[in-house]
C-alpha cells in the first residue's frame, strides 16, 4: 500500500459503510473530490457465500480513476481463503479484511469486531490470507472489544503478518460510535507498524483530520460519516494539506449534492420503488442535517412523497448560506451512523 500513498501529503480514503459506500455513492464523492482510493462493503464470507454483484459492480464498473480495495468479514478461514482467490480474478487494489464493523448481529456471529475478541483466531486467519493474498493484503480494525488496554496484544498479531497497511478506528467495538477517539492507541501503532497506519473515526471536518493526524502521525486518514454530510471533505483536507486555502460549499451546494445522490442511487436500483427510496433518503438526511440552523431535521422526518422530499430541501437549502463546517458535538453526532447502522440488516 505503501506505493499508493501520495508524494506531498497523507492519504485520504472513504471508508467502507454497508450499504453506504456503494457504487452510486463512489461517484458522488468522486465527483466532488475523489479520495485516493476506495474501500468497497463488505463481502459476506462464510460456507455458502457468493460475490455479491452490487459490490462486484463497485469494483468492475467503477469509472472514479481512483483505486478500489475488496473487503471481506467472516470468520471461517477456509471460505475466507476461497473467497480472496475469487477477489483477485477482479481489477482489485488489494484485499481488505474488516475486524471492526460493531454491528450486534455481526459480533454475535464472532466476525467483523467481534473477531477481536478471539486473538487466536485472528491470528490463524491472518496467517492463511499472507499466504494466499498475492497482491496487497490489508486490515481494517478496531482498537479492541471491550476495552482500549486490548490494543497491545492484537498489535502484536498485526505485526508478525507482513500487512501492507493497517486502519484504526479508534475506538472499541462497545463504544460504537459514541465517543472520542483513542489516539494514543493509533499512535502506537504507527511506531509499532512497518506498514503504513491509517487513522480512522470522528473526522467530521478539516480541523478534527489534521489535529488526529498531529496526535498520531499516520499516514493518512479513513473518512466515513464525514464524508455523507461533507462530500468536499477530501478536497478540502488535501487543499488544506498542501498549503491553499480550502473550499467552502454554501447551502444550495448542499442541496445540489442531495439531489445527486438522490438521482445516483435510484438509477442503481434495478427494483426502483419511489416511496422506499425516499425513506431511505430520509434516513441519510437525518445525519446530513446535523449542524443546520432552523427544522430541516424535523421536517424531513415527516415527507412521504419524492415532491415533499424536495420541496423541503429546497425550502430550507436554496439559499446562499455556508454549510458549517463542523456539526455540533453532541449525541447526535456520535449516535448518527448508530441509526443508519442499527436500520440495516446484517446477514453472515
Amino acid at each position: 500500500m505503501r506505493d499508493l500513498l501520495p508524494a506531498n501529503r497523507p492519504a485520504l480514503v472513504l471508508a467502507p459503510m454497508q450499504d453506504v459506500t456503494d457504487l452510486a455513492f463512489m461517484r458522488v464523492i468522486a465527483g466532488h473530490g475523489a479520495p485516493d482510493w476506495f474501500v468497497t462493503e463488505y463481502f459476506r464470507v462464510h460456507a455458502h457465500s457468493r460475490l455479491e454483484s452490487k459490490i462486484v459492480r463497485s469494483i468492475c464498473e467503477n469509472e472514479t480513476g481512483r483505486p478500489v480495495f475488496a473487503q471481506m468479514i467472516g470468520r471461517d478461514v477456509d471460505e475466507l481463503v476461497r473467497t480472496a482467490r475469487q477477489l483477485e480474478a477482479l481489477p482489485i487494489a488489494g484485499i481488505d479484511l474488516n475486524l471492526g464493523c460493531p454491528a450486534p448481529v455481526v459480533c454475535k456471529k464472532n466476525a467483523g469486531g467481534g473477531l477481536l475478541r478471539e486473538p487466536n483466531q485472528i491470528d490463524l486467519i491472518l496467517g492463511r490470507l499472507r499466504d494466499a493474498v498475492k497482491g496487497r493484503f490489508t486490515v481494517k480494525t478496531r482498537i479492541g472489544f471491550d476495552k482500549p488496554g486490548e490494543f497491545d496484544g492484537l498489535l502484536g498479531v498485526f505485526t508478525r503478518h507482513g500487512l501492507d497497511g493497517l486502519s484504526i478506528h479508534g475506538r472499541t467495538v462497545r463504544e460504537r460510535y459514541q465517543t472520542p477517539v483513542h489516539t494514543e492507541c493509533v499512535r502506537m501503532a504507527v511506531e509499532t507498524m512497518s506498514c503504513p497506519v491509517i487513522a480512522n473515526g470522528n473526522v467530521v471536518d478539516v480541523d478534527t483530520g489534521v489535529a488526529y493526524l498531529a496526535q498520531t502521525h499516520a499516514a493518512g486518514l479513513m473518512i466515513g460519516r464525514g464524508a455523507i454530510r461533507n462530500p468536499w471533505i477530501f478536497r478540502q483536507l488535501a487543499q488544506t494539506m498542501e498549503g491553499s486555502t480550502p473550499i467552502t460549499p454554501s447551502l444550495r451546494d448542499l442541496l445540489s449534492y442531495i439531489g445527486e445522490l438522490y438521482q445516483e442511487i435510484a438509477r442503481e436500483r434495478p427494483k426502483f420503488n419511489e416511496l422506499a427510496h425516499v425513506q431511505s433518503m430520509k434516513r441519510t438526511l437525518a445525519y446530513i442535517s446535523h449542524g443546520l440552523e432552523g427544522p430541516f431535521e424535523h421536517d424531513i422526518r415527516r415527507v412521504n412523497t419524492p415532491e415533499d422530499f424536495f420541496a423541503v430541501c429546497h425550502e430550507h437549502l436554496d439559499q446562499d448560506g455556508l454549510l458549517p463546517a463542523c456539526p455540533p458535538q453532541d449525541s447526535r453526532l456520535f449516535c448518527g451512523f448508530d441509526a443508519l447502522l442499527t436500520s440495516r440488516e446484517f446477514a453472515l
